[in-house]
């Protein structure tokens, strides 16, 4: 399906279960960066996304469920660059959210009072904003899959600190990876040392691409535990024992420090899950040694654990009879 955004073709699939409906309804939102429909990305290798595999899987257990590419993803990506030149922001990404909803809310077969966003990563964040703002069509729930509980600079440097140690003397490398994320905090330009592997400065420089700003300096010290204190409905965390990217103890701690004494709120933290819930059992530097990680390989799957985890909550959160899981 499509819809309009100021003025900017937005494009989606809606997976429906067998039957007539109304069918509970999850709209997935994807990560960051180009991150397509599917989780699949132009940078990543591969094309068996997380996104589609989830829909399919919410299908058979009778959920409906929108999936969208974000107007800087998808096959359409480069002809609306110049439109966003400079406009993506925090608030741009909630736009297009909120945009998907009313497109989905506008199909006879959705129950409207059973909608979850599920956002994975960054995309958490915006599910976030979402269910913390008034909007027309509530979310019922959220699922916050990979949910960063650190600001992104931090997550930034641990990824970066993993990266840096496939090269000779990358320990070394890290103070000059500190020193250039410094400048970009104090508003400066990052100017990161010549000496750097190409990648990590490929890395940094993804922060000061006009193409990317405000969102970046706004991502730059946000972190879910920000928005996680003000929502009131049925949440959930997940956080892969095997994600190289969000970690179960530096942004789980935080996570439930920040959720204390919230009973909407559950975590999960299923041990062979990575950061796109696919069932993994390499070790970091394995991951990390892998083209895009391995995420979207062909064979790869979701994790049986997690995906038994978010169809099971989603049962009882729903309410008996609304699901088949």
């Amino acid at each position: 399906m499509s819809w309009t955004l100021d003025g900017i073709a937005m494009e989606g699939t809606v997976v429906r279960p067998d039957g007539e409906g109304p069918f509970p309804a999850v709209v997935l939102v994807a990560g960051s960066g180009p991150t397509d429909r599917d989780w699949c990305s132009p940078l990543l290798p591969g094309s068996n996304g997380s996104g589609r595999l989830f829909a399919q899987a919410f299908a058979d257990a009778g959920i409906l469920s929108l999936r969208y590419d974000k107007r800087a993803s998808g096959p359409h990506a480069m002809e609306n660059v110049t439109k966003l030149f400079g406009k993506v922001s925090m608030s741009s990404h909630l736009d297009e959210l909120v945009a998907a909803v009313g497109a989905l809310c506008a199909l006879d077969f959705v129950d409207t009072s059973q909608l979850v966003g599920f956002g994975n990563s960054e995309g958490a964040l915006h599910v976030l904003h979402y269910a913390t703002s008034t909007q027309e069509v509530p979310f019922a729930a959220v699922v916050l899959a990979a949910p960063p509980g650190r600001p992104i600079q931090d997550v930034l440097l641990s990824q970066l600190a993993l990266q840096s140690s496939q090269f000779p003397g990358g320990a070394q490398l890290m103070p000059k990876v500190e020193a250039a994320a410094a400048r970009y905090a104090a508003g400066e330009p990052m100017n990161p040392d010549p000496a750097l592997p190409d990648s990590v400065k490929m890395v940094l420089a993804s922060f000061e691409a006009p193409m990317n700003l405000p969102l970046a300096r706004e991502l730059w010290v946000e972190s879910t535990c920000d928005s996680l204190v003000n929502v009131q409905i049925p949440t959930l965390v997940l956080i892969g024992g095997r994600d190289v990217q969000i970690d179960e103890h530096a942004d789980g701690v935080p996570l439930q420090e920040a959720a204390a004494g919230m009973a909407n709120v559950t975590f999960a933290f299923p041990p062979n899950a990575n950061h796109v819930f696919k069932e993994d059992t390499r070790t970091p530097a394995e991951v990390a040694a892998s083209p895009g990680n391995g995420y979207n390989e062909p064979g790869t799957r979701l994790d049986p654990e997690a995906l038994e985890t978010i169809l099971s909550w989603l049962a009882r959160t729903l309410g008996p009879g609304r699901t088949d899981a």
